[in-house]
C-alpha cells in the first residue's frame, strides 16, 4: 500500500466513524437528551430503548465489531498463515477502527443508562478503549520496520547512521556546518536523557533551532525548494529518531506493562458481554429474527 493509498485508507475509516456517529446522534438526539423519567413518553422510546429495534441493533452491531476487531487482530499476530496478508500496522488500524466504533455504538445501545452486571462490562469497555488510546501512543514511539516488527536498538542506530549519511550527501559542501550544529545541540540531548520535563522541552527547542538554521543556510545557498524540502524532512526524521532512541527502553517497558492492563480488562469485558447476551436470549428478547 503506497503512502497515498494508506492516507486514503485512514480517511475512509475516519469518515465512516464520523458519519455513523452523526447519523445516530441526528436520529436519536431528542431521545438521548430526554431525562430517564420522561423517556417512556418519548415517541422514539420503542425504537431507541436498549431492547428497541434501533437500540438493540446498535448493541448487536457494536458487539460484533468489537469481537471481530479483537479476534482478527489477535489471529493476524499469532497465526503464521495470516502473517502474509498485509502489514501488521494496517491490521492494527482496522482493529482500532472497529474497537472505537463498536464501543460508541454500545454506548448508544445503553441509551446512557447502565447498571448491575452490565455496568462491569461497560466500564471494562471504557478501560479497554482508554488504554487502547494510550497503547497506540506508546506503540508509535517504538521504531518499527515497514512490516510492523519492533526494531532492536542496534537496528535503530544503524538506521539513524544511514539517515545521517543521506543528509550529509544532500548538503554536499555544507555538511560540516550541519555536523557542527548537531555537535552544538549535544548538551541539550544530554539534558533530555536525564528524563526531566525541562530536558525534554529543551531538546525539542534545540531540534527546532537546528531545523531553522539548516533552512536559513539552504535559503542563502539558493537551494531549490524541492531539494530543501527533502533535506528538512530528513533532518526532522533524524531528530525524531534521536528522541526515540533516548526513550526506547522506557517505551518498551511501558508497552509490556500496558499489555498487563489492557488484556485483562478486554477479557472481562468480553466475558460479561457474552453473559449479557446469553441472559438476553434466555429471557426471550429478539431483534428482527
Amino acid at each position: 500500500m503506497s503512502r497515498k493509498s494508506h492516507l486514503l485508507y485512514i480517511i475512509v475509516l475516519s469518515s465512516i466513524y464520523v458519519v455513523v456517529v452523526l447519523i445516530v446522534v441526528y436520529k436519536g438526539y431528542t431521545y438521548y437528551a430526554t431525562s430517564l423519567e420522561e423517556r417512556f413518553f418519548h415517541p422514539g422510546h420503542d425504537n431507541f430503548r436498549p431492547s428497541g429495534i434501533i437500540g438493540h441493533g446498535l448493541g448487536i452491531a457494536g458487539t460484533v465489531m468489537m469481537i471481530f476487531g479483537m479476534g482478527m487482530y489477535m489471529a493476524r499476530k499469532r497465526w503464521r498463515w495470516m502473517q502474509r496478508l498485509g502489514l501488521l500496522k494496517h491490521w492494527l488500524e482496522f482493529h482500532i477502527f472497529l474497537c472505537s466504533l463498536g464501543p460508541t455504538l454500545i454506548l448508544f445501545h445503553t441509551a446512557m443508562k447502565f447498571g448491575g452486571l452490565v455496568a462491569v462490562s461497560f466500564w471494562s469497555m471504557v478501560a479497554v478503549f482508554t488504554s487502547g488510546i494510550l497503547g497506540r501512543f506508546i506503540y508509535l514511539q517504538i521504531p518499527r520496520t515497514i512490516e510492523g516488527r519492533e526494531m532492536t536498538l542496534q537496528e535503530v542506530r544503524a538506521g539513524k547512521e544511514t539517515l545521517g549519511n543521506q543528509i550529509g550527501e544532500l548538503l554536499g559542501d555544507n555538511r560540516e556546518y550541519y555536523y557542527q550544529l548537531v555537535k552544538e545541540s549535544e548538551p541539550m540531548q544530554m539534558m533530555a536523557r536525564k528524563k526531566s520535563i525541562k530536558g525534554y522541552f529543551n531538546k525539542l527547542g534545540s531540534d527546532r533551532k537546528l531545523v531553522g538554521n539548516i533552512r536559513q543556510l539552504l535559503k542563502q545557498k539558493d537551494v531549490s525548494s524541492s531539494h530543501m524540502h527533502t533535506i528538512i524532512r530528513l533532518v526532522k526524521a533524524d531528530n525524531s529518531l534521536k528522541r526515540r532512541i533516548d526513550r526506547l527502553e522506557t517505551m518498551q517497558n511501558l508497552f509490556r506493562y500496558w499489555h498487563v492492563i489492557h488484556m485483562p480488562f478486554a477479557l472481562i469485558m468480553i466475558l460479561v458481554m457474552l453473559i449479557h447476551v446469553a441472559v438476553t436470549i434466555a429471557f426471550g428478547y429478539r431483534w428482527i429474527f
